[in-house]
């Protein structure tokens, strides 16, 4: 430490130019994140004090409230931030604002130096947070007394360059006041409106009151730091109004505290409306993160899954490592741990609502549903427990009611290995096609989905607790044989049946793989079934989205129904009327691919049907 002996200034170390030089120049984003630093460290301050008026006998100024107070001055062109805390020593002030040993700042200049991802916990300390009053300041000033009856009433003044100076003050309370004569491109912060925007940004929830120019601005108390038997219905949707910007009600309140293995005060709202559904984009991460109530974070994307990007609140950490701006996380892996908990947490706390409470939970599932099934789509993490939140309606369930896969499980057949499910455009397109017929006649359920996602969801998840998913229309679905006293019709020969399948394959030609005679057909005449290797009906829409006029190959299977009057007249007619016959066939496949939403140009068929119109009406005369 070197002092000038004409001016009593002293010198700042090497270190702490270099350090000052990378706040102001480089280190943080925001210029106004030198208000939410100073508000920080007076807070700390106050709660130290508080903390010595119960320990110690004596305290300088001990009737002084504990509290903040914010003051603007345009004409002299500074803002001043002071607290009634402990205050600080000659000793104090140099080791604390002029050396770099006891701040903890040469910790991250060496973090800097090495890879930037060291431990640098500097919230609370008159470190690197106090600097960055210098990236809007020409000069900063701390006036202080600290809370010892014998302490100095001094100033600690510096331009941030070379060095500072530490005087006599006369006149001091207790605690430190902060002086910030602003620069000539920062004068916007000594303006009130200016400083008032900035507190409601990031310091709402100081657990000690901020007066600015008098007046009280962090009026919303932190609620996540209560007790929930202490909070009412009202203060949770006022809470949850304030901190989403939201003029709804909360759909739901996940309030929760956690010690280990990270200490967590969280506080989440679902809102009542998901507004992705209403075309207005994606919705950006509505749950900030805070550390000791000060704001870190607003919309923290990596604290939760995208998924769950419709949450709105507050998560609080007292355990989070941060860089020396708080601008973003330095332990990565903390972060991830912090994410874990609080999805889980949440995730529990729906299966458990959904269960207490399943009409509330359906009107949840309703307009939050798809991002339930996103999470499961792409997130292999979270699928088991997002697989146990799904809804659905079912062969089994009303119209408008819904079920969930542990339902379905209960529901299941005795011997039944795998969850049958249809995609379709809806409930009424799926009960109208041929798939149901056989499943219905052996009294086993299928799930009807309705949302193109739902072809990834089922896909991603696979199985559930081991039963595996398997969509009606795969040609490899086993069912067991029907006794003959269940089946309506009498069978054609096997020969006829044979000789029919034959002519089909030959009209048909390359639209499909084979025909053959189908034993999951009871009322419909003809389904086609998805062959081995073939995609489903929105794996083939997403792949002609993607590759426009390339379309994929059908990779079907058609399955007639040798019982059907249909079929029974379609073999006497290829034998009589061979031309009409072809027509009719080419109707059955294009029936049958449009039931399985297979069907992509309707063209042909259109002309075709005006064709038979016309065979038949000329037969008739």
């Amino acid at each position: 430490m070197t002092t000038d002996a004409k001016t009593g200034a002293i010198e700042f170390q090497a270190e702490v130019r270099q350090l000052l030089d990378i706040v102001i120049h480089s280190l943080y984003t925001d210029k106004e994140i030198f208000v939410r630093e100073l508000v920080s460290n007076a807070s700390d301050a106050l709660e130290k004090m508080r903390y010595l008026q119960l320990t110690e006998k004596e305290v300088f100024d001990e009737n002084l409230e504990l509290e903040i107070n914010i003051t603007t001055d345009e004409t002299a062109k500074t803002i001043t931030i002071s607290d009634y805390g402990v205050g600080m020593t000659r000793e104090e002030l140099q080791e604390n604002l002029g050396t770099i040993a006891h701040s903890g700042s040469k910790k991250f200049l060496e973090a800097l130096s090495e890879s930037g991802q060291k431990e640098a916990s500097l919230i609370g300390q008159f470190g690197v947070g106090f600097y960055s009053a210098f990236m809007v300041a020409e000069k900063v000033s701390v006036y202080t007394h600290s809370w010892s009856q014998d302490g100095e009433h001094l100033c600690w003044s510096s331009d941030g360059r070379s060095g500072y100076e530490i005087e006599e003050a006369p006149g001091q309370r207790r605690g430190c006041k902060v002086v910030v004569q602003l620069s000539e491109e920062q004068e916007e912060f000594c303006k009130s409106a200016r400083i008032r925007e900035v507190l409601e940004n990031y310091s709402s929830f100081v657990p000690f009151p901020i007066l600015l120019n008098g007046e009280r601005i962090n009026t919303v108390e932190a609620l996540w730091l209560k007790n929930k038997s202490e909070i009412s219905e009202e203060q949770y949707t006022e809470f949850y109004k304030f901190a989403a910007k939201a003029f709804d009600e909360p759909r739901y309140c996940m309030h929760f505290t956690a010690d280990a293995p990270i200490s967590i005060n969280a506080l989440v709202f679902v809102p009542g409306e998901n507004v992705e559904r209403w075309g207005m984009g994606q919705t950006e991460p509505g749950v900030d993160l805070y550390c000791k109530h000060v704001l870190i974070d607003p919309g923290c994307k990596d604290l939760l899954p995208e998924w769950l990007r419709f949450l709105k609140g507050v998560v609080d950490s007292e355990d989070l490592p941060l860089n020396i701006s708080r601008e973003s996380m330095q332990d990565s892996a903390l972060l991830q741990k912090l994410k874990q908990v609080v999805t889980k947490r949440f995730l529990k706390f729906l299966d458990t609502e959904a269960n207490s409470n399943p009409e509330k939970y359906e009107e949840f599932y309703g307009r939050f549903g798809r991002l339930i099934k996103e999470g499961i789509a792409t997130d292999h993490a979270y699928r088991e427990q997002l697989a146990k939140l799904v809804r659905f309606e079912s062969s089994m369930t009303e119209s408008g009611k819904s079920g969930s896969f542990s339902d379905y499980v209960t529901r299941a057949v005795e011997g039944q290995e795998a969850i049958y499910y249809q995609i379709g455009p809806s409930r009424e397109a799926i009960e109208a096609g041929p798939y149901l017929e056989a499943f219905k006649a052996r009294g086993i359920e299928v799930i009807y989905l309705t949302e193109t996602i739902d072809d990834y969801v089922m896909s991603s998840l696979s199985e559930f607790e081991g039963k595996k998913l398997v969509p009606v229309d795969r040609e490899d679905v086993k069912l067991d044989e029907l006794d003959e006293s269940e089946r309506e019709g009498e069978s054609m020969p096997e020969e006829e049946v044979t000789r029919l399948c034959t002519f089909l394959k030959e009209q048909l030609g390359d639209r499909v793989e084979a025909v053959e005679p189908g034993v999951r057909l009871l009322e419909s005449p003809a389904m086609v079934l998805v062959a081995e290797g073939g995609m489903s009906p929105q794996m083939r829409q997403m792949m002609k989205a993607m590759n426009p006029g390339e379309a994929p190959p059908l990779n079907v299977k058609l399955q007639i129904n040798p019982r059907h009057d249909l079929i029974h007249k379609l073999a006497q007619a290829s034998q009589s009327s061979p031309e009409v016959a072809g027509m009719i066939s080419s109707q059955i496949l294009d029936n049958a691919l449009l039931s399985a939403g297979l069907l992509e140009e309707s063209k042909d068929m259109v002309e075709r049907v005006y064709a038979i119109m016309d065979a038949a009406l000329s037969k008739d005369g």
